[in-house]
């Protein structure tokens, strides 16, 4: 159950300190792995499971917004457009698995 807390908590700090540019996925890992705890590998996987929910939620809603604004010009961009977000997108993935492994080294293995 702390792992998911966890994810969540990362996924909600995602969406606020997402704005920040590389600090903000490391931040919102670190909180993630603060939250699940239980040493480094399982705050990492909690970081890096909310960095894929904040770039895939992140992905929807500007393809979301696109399409309501562009109509279907708005949905070829979105789809042919999205690769290339998706790829980018990867990266707060991984800076949220570095911050989920520092969070969790932090607070240490609670077994």
């Amino acid at each position: 159950m702390g792992l998911i807390l966890g994810a969540f908590v990362g996924f909600i700090a995602m969406a606020l300190f997402h704005w920040i540019p590389i600090i903000g996925p490391i931040l919102a890992g670190m909180v993630a792995g603060i939250v699940a705890g239980g040493g480094a590998s399982r705050g990492a996987l909690a970081g890096f499971l909310s960095g894929v929910a904040g770039a895939l939620i992140i992905i929807i809603l500007a393809a979301f917004l696109t399409t309501l604004l562009m109509g279907l010009a708005g949905l070829i961009v979105a789809l042919f457009g999205g690769v290339p977000l998706l790829v980018v997108s990867l990266l707060d993935a991984f800076l949220g698995l570095i911050g989920g492994a520092i969070g969790g080294a932090i607070v240490g293995s609670r077994e």
